[in-house]
């Protein structure tokens, strides 16, 4: 088991003896659901970075559903990655969601009937990013279910023009951990991270990815998910 796989266990294993976790269950495996997801949402609500956004774009993870319902009910735009990057970007635009109903169109299952998925170059400029997370330390290092996707979505809106924008986390206190995390140079770092407890600004010193390092894309990866194939057509990307 790699070191940040120890790491995720560790966090895993923590918040479930310590009945932290949400439905749905096991919490091992994935963006875990956590006790005080509503919570850390209503914090990020009093943040002047978001209260400035019209585009967020939030992971669509379980314990992000609350943040997730507020960015419409807010009267923002939401970018939803589908879930491993399939079919790319789905926007949801408040206007389409009667009101509600935001809850059940910021769900995964129905965040089609209320949202369209939008190609690259009709994606609006996103003003905040939001990431789910399985561990974190305080200087922003932070470890996902290790499939990296949270970190390919940030590059991908870098590469089609996307400024730098923050990027926050919501997560149980529980989940933020002393360990040495490792790093790799295509890693996103966070920003902010809010939890049931309130607010922590990272001031991290690691800087993001500036784009898809195509190196580190598989032809299996690229068959997988067609937005890389799309993106590397948008781009102009190095041959694999």
């Amino acid at each position: 088991m790699s070191e940040k796989d120890e790491i995720r266990h560790k966090v895993w294993n923590r918040l479930t003896e310590r009945k932290l976790g949400g439905f749905p269950f096991p919490l091992t495996g994935r963006i875990p659901n956590f006790k005080g997801a509503e919570t850390a949402a209503s914090f990020v609500r009093d943040m002047d970075i978001y209260k400035d956004a019209e585009v967020v774009k939030v992971n669509p993870d379980a314990p992000q559903l609350p943040l997730r319902a507020t960015v419409l009910k807010d009267g923002k735009i939401l970018l939803i990655p589908t879930p491993r990057l399939k079919d790319g970007f789905v926007m949801i635009k408040p206007e389409w969601v009667p009101r509600g109903e935001e809850r059940k169109a910021a769900s995964i299952k129905h965040m089609n009937t209320y949202g369209k998925v939008v190609p690259l170059m009709d994606i609006p400029p996103i003003d905040l990013i939001v990431v789910g997370s399985v561990a974190i330390h305080r200087d922003g290092r932070r470890l996902g279910k290790g499939e990296g996707y949270a970190d390919r979505e940030y590059a991908i809106l870098r590469e089609i023009g996307n400024e730098p924008v923050p990027v926050i986390t919501t997560i149980n206190s529980e989940q933020l951990v002393g360990d040495d995390i490792p790093r790799d140079s295509y890693d996103l770092a966070v920003d902010w991270i809010i939890t049931e407890a309130g607010i922590t600004e990272t001031h991290t010193p690691y800087p993001k990815p500036q784009g898809i390092e195509w190196d580190h894309v598989s032809e299996d990866e690229m068959e997988k998910m067609p937005i890389l194939k799309e993106l590397k057509n948008f781009s102009g990307g190095t041959d694999l």
